[in-house]
């Protein structure tokens, strides 16, 4: 009979894979929750390293998109689950219509019918229910997924912000970078041409002598003017030559400007032969020492001592190279040299 087939029919219990479902979208929720986050983060740590943060949040974007890709296959498994008992609700109201109908044409077995109906009633009523959830579910869903979408057109507004600064900056360092080295150019310029007004008044202090050189933007001493041979104390013709020097020195402090940093540099000279004496144990130490020498005696007459640097290079920057008398002479020099610090 119709009707005894109707109560051998198996229920199928839905509810248990709703659960399953709706627990499975609430722990990708919360981890979509949690990478959104630290996404925020993370774009509002990126000014402190612009390269560093433009990577983690392109990588950041591309784990929102696969994550968003893989909740919308969820969701279509979810609306496919949903349809399904929607199918199914109509097979049992369908069925609920046949049972009244039934008990329209057997009276006589009114009140099973009535016991049938009143089940079957229950459970349209409880599929409806879960029918409702799941589409309250779905609903909430699908705003988490705009509100996610909204989220990464928000990272990606910030990281296009953040990529335009970028250029911004290297602009402005770029030309930064070419004014300061139009402006060194300017000042290399001024200590050049002071650097030749200061020869030149020099060479007139002095006069024309054959131990005393221009040589390029350097003004060299041959030792002899200053010094007797193997020693590092200034002779007394020298210390009325390092007067005049000082002179000259103190009136060029006075001329260049107070924002050009520069320096006379005093550098110490020896020919090849080496020295091996109680006061002097190598070239190195002589060098050095009748360098110190003529910077002191310059701070004695009046050069600030911040405007003087001493160095000593022993016998291994030769102006010529051979070993007969003229040549050592030429090396054994003491050379000034006006720079900038």
């Amino acid at each position: 009979m119709p009707l005894a087939r109707g109560r051998r029919r198996p229920q199928q219990d839905y509810w248990p894979g709703f659960v399953d479902v709706l627990s499975t979208l609430l722990l990708v929720v919360t981890f979509l929750m949690s990478m959104f986050m630290i996404a925020q983060y993370f774009a509002s740590q990126e000014s402190s390293g612009k390269d560093t943060a433009l990577a983690r949040l392109n990588k950041q974007i591309s784990s929102l998109t696969e994550l968003l890709a893989l909740e919308r296959g969820r969701k279509k498994n979810a609306e496919d689950e949903l349809a399904s008992l929607s199918i199914t609700l109509g097979a049992a109201e369908k069925e609920k219509a046949r049972l009244q109908g039934l008990l329209g044409s057997a009276g006589e077995k009114g009140s099973s019918a009535d016991n049938r109906i009143v089940s079957l009633t229950g459970e349209v009523d409880e599929q409806k229910k879960i029918s409702s959830q799941a589409l309250a579910q779905v609903e909430l869903l699908n705003q988490q997924i705009a509100a996610l979408r909204r989220q990464i057109a928000a990272l990606e507004g910030t990281l296009d912000s953040s990529e335009k600064r970028d250029r911004d900056s290297q602009a402005r360092i770029a030309d930064l970078g070419q004014r300061l080295n139009v402006a060194l150019a300017q000042r290399v310029q001024e200590l050049s041409r002071y650097r030749s007004d200061f020869f030149g008044g020099l060479r007139k202090v002095l006069g024309n002598r054959d131990d005393i050189q221009v040589v390029g933007d350097r003004f060299i001493f041959q030792a002899e003017v200053f010094f007797d041979s193997g020693s590092a104390e200034i002779s007394p013709e020298g210390q009325a030559q390092i007067d005049k020097l000082a002179s000259a020195l103190v009136d060029l402090e006075k001329q260049i400007p107070a924002d050009i940093n520069w320096v006379m540099r005093v550098d110490g000279h020896t020919d090849v032969r080496p020295i091996a004496t109680a006061a002097f144990a190598s070239n190195w130490e002589l060098s050095s020492a009748r360098a110190i020498s003529v910077v002191k005696h310059l701070i004695g007459r009046g050069v600030p001592a911040n405007r003087l640097v001493a160095a000593g290079f022993g016998e291994y920057q030769p102006l010529v190279n051979g070993s007969a008398e003229a040549e050592m002479r030429r090396n054994r020099r003491i050379e000034l040299k006006l720079t900038e610090k």
